[in-house]
């Protein structure tokens, strides 16, 4: 895997291969996921599967958190005017079927921070009893200035972030770098009694809980930690800071792994421009595309790019990835599966994740079980190991076909006015046909 960390491929090599640990950053529940926080999902599944085929599926611990307290929740049910707890609960629900229809597996833990905050609290008087943190009007901040190597993950020197940085300014901190641990509540904000002798309720800052839940069900150091390369700086950073100056160590994980940004259509997404897509959106509308999108395409769709490199996110690239698996599934459904997946795509997985040549792999694969059909079950076993194909049928994967309700006569003339209208320059017509011919899938 290529670690972050060290800015090198590094052979993967766990703290304990008994018991494998992973920790990835959840979603923040406030809102529909979009499609960049599908990325992760589906990128960091595929790490979780391919750990559990080498080293067992009892010998690998995956923890995906969620985060339920947040500035950005507490915005969201004041404008819905409706609890905090429901609008969590309601948001986390939809998130939890939007990503079991991308054929995610769950994780082996999926730890809440409104049940972790005894351990915040703990975490800040750690670090504040060993000098690395302090108290000030209401707030526990770190001190960024007490950790010599701050900023080696993100490889930057404490003035270029604070040169390059969006950081709150604030009369009571003592470096402009220095974070929030622990703040007071507003009224009608969540809140818990304040560690560190701090009088009245408070609530954690975000990249505390995410070092608290993770040393609560991985210990003070685990094997491997994933996320978005946007978390990188600050998230991941302050993570660091946090959990080795309270635990006393050099690392806080072995190996960081982030994936790429995504754009949409050569853009970055975004709600001004239009092209802001939840992964809800592309399951049940025809907000990209001419139709709802199956689980599986968006899957196939998103591990066409090398989960470190930016990925466009196009139509073209699901229509692609959706003839693909009706191929499949006109070759595979109904089949019964080998044991084993390929050898030969296991070794492109075990290349940091090469999923560019593991499905260029598949491809060969596919045209061979076309022609011989003992190839199919080891073709079937390695797509469901890559969680790419679950035995759907083409028409569940394509909901626009409708193979059994077409009447062929009214097809062929359709075909044959398309032709006319092309011969006589009529484009307008000509594509008014081809939309009607591809409604009718």
């Amino acid at each position: 895997f290529y670690n972050t960390l060290a800015r090198k491929k590094e052979s993967f090599e766990p703290i304990d291969p008994q018991n494998v640990r992973m920790y990835v950053c959840g979603p923040t529940v406030y809102d529909f996921a979009h499609i960049g926080n599908a990325r992760p999902v589906i990128v960091f599944d595929l790490v979780f599967r391919l750990l559990r085929h080498v080293y067992g599926a009892d010998h690998v611990t995956y923890v995906r958190n969620i985060t339920d307290v947040d500035d950005k929740i507490n915005a969201r049910a004041a404008e819905e005017g409706c609890s905090i707890r429901d609008l969590t609960e309601r948001t986390a629900k939809q998130f939890h079927a939007d990503i079991a229809a991308l054929g995610v597996l769950a994780p082996t833990v999926e730890p809440r921070a409104t049940e972790h905050i005894e351990e915040m609290k703990d975490l800040c008087e750690q670090l504040v009893e060993k000098g690395h943190a302090y108290a000030a009007e209401g707030h526990v901040l770190f001190d960024v200035s007490s950790m010599s190597d701050y900023g080696r993950l993100s490889n930057r020197s404490v003035e270029e972030m604070e040169a390059g940085a969006r950081v709150e300014v604030a009369p009571y901190k003592k470096g402009a770098m220095d974070f929030v641990l622990w703040k007071p509540s507003k009224e009608g904000e969540p809140g818990w009694p304040s560690p560190c002798g701090i009088e009245g309720d408070g609530r954690p800052g975000w990249h505390l809980e995410c070092s608290a839940m993770a040393g609560k069900h991985l210990g003070q150091v685990f094997d491997i930690h994933g996320g978005g390369i946007d978390l990188a700086f600050p998230h991941h950073e302050n993570e660091i800071a946090q959990s080795r100056c309270a635990h006393g160590t050099d690392v806080m994980a072995k190996v960081w792994m982030h994936n790429g940004f995504l754009q949409v259509e050569g853009e970055k997404m975004s709600k001004s421009l239009g092209n802001f897509i939840t992964i809800h959106d592309l399951l049940d509308s025809k907000a990209f595309g001419d139709s709802p999108w199956h689980g599986r395409v968006v899957r196939w769709a998103m591990l066409g790019t090398h989960y470190r490199q930016p990925i466009d996110w196009t139509v073209e690239r699901l229509q692609q990835a959706r003839a693909t698996l009706i191929e499949v599934a006109e070759s595979l459904h109904g089949v019964e599966p080998s044991t084993a997946p390929n050898a030969e795509v296991l070794a492109a997985l075990s290349d940091d994740l090469n999923t560019p040549s593991a499905l260029s792999i598949l491809h060969g694969l596919l045209k061979s079980a076309k022609r011989n059909p003992d190839k199919r079950p080891e073709l079937k076993a390695t797509l469901q190991f890559m969680g790419l194909y679950g035995d759907e049928t083409a028409e569940e994967l394509d909901p626009g076909r409708r193979d059994h309700d077409v009447d062929a006569g009214a097809v062929e003339k359709l075909i044959a006015a398309r032709l006319s209208a092309r011969k006589e320059k009529d484009w307008a017509e000509a594509d008014r046909i081809r939309d009607k011919l591809a409604g009718m899938g």
